[in-house]
């Protein structure tokens, strides 16, 4: 290449890049605008729950063990729905939040103790059943990822989700409560007899 071309081709201007400031600003200012608007929403469809929701009374706390514990397990809750209603999340008195929590089964019913929430406690009358699934409040984790307890508060059944640190263990709190349950019914029944005796009597 002869110097006097080279000498144009270094003359010659080149483009400078062109970047539309004025435009991703404009793209920025409406995205944040977007996430607060969906923000917004979620927070007023989560208080309009708890108002729904603010007839359920108040969670009874764990009265002091009297025997050693059936069965232990730690992992995360993921939530409390209407029972069969997988999407239907109960928020009222903290049962919507997601956290830590370390499950204890006892002969008189659950202990839920969750460091970062409310702690809650079910007594036997109210536990109706346990099963393995892999959905709940919206989280979805392979089946048999999670340990779904069904039980009974405030005249409305609930399904509370939890994933323990080894899921394999959920099978033995599945029989566990049952068996608990089965344990119950037996010792319940003698005085229901009697109860409907004395209905009887009384007619």
């Amino acid at each position: 290449m002869s110097p006097a071309l080279t000498l144009r081709l270094a003359e010659t201007p080149h483009s400078a890049p062109v970047t539309h400031v004025s435009e991703l600003i404009g793209w920025t200012i409406g995205l944040l605008v977007l996430i607060g608007l969906v923000y917004w929403l979620m927070r007023q469809g989560w208080n309009w729950r708890r108002t729904q929701q603010s007839g359920l009374p108040a969670l009874p706390a764990a009265p002091k063990a009297t025997t050693e514990s059936v069965l232990e397990l730690e992992g995360r809750y993921f939530g409390t729905t209407s029972a069969g209603d997988w999407l239907d999340r109960v928020v009222a008195h903290r049962l919507g939040e997601r956290s830590l929590a370390e499950l204890t089964l006892r002969p008189d019913g659950l202990e839920v103790v969750r460091p970062a929430s409310a702690s809650f406690f079910i007594p036997i009358a109210a536990l109706r059943a346990a099963r393995t699934d892999k959905g709940i409040a919206g989280k979805v984790v392979p089946e048999g990822g999670l340990l779904v307890v069904t039980w009974e508060h405030g005249g409305k059944l609930l399904d509370s989700g939890f994933r323990g640190d080894h899921p394999a263990e959920h099978d033995n709190w599945v029989t566990a409560v049952e068996v608990l349950l089965k344990a119950h019914a037996k010792v319940a029944s003698p005085s229901e007899v009697q109860q409907d005796e004395a209905q009887k009597e009384g007619a």
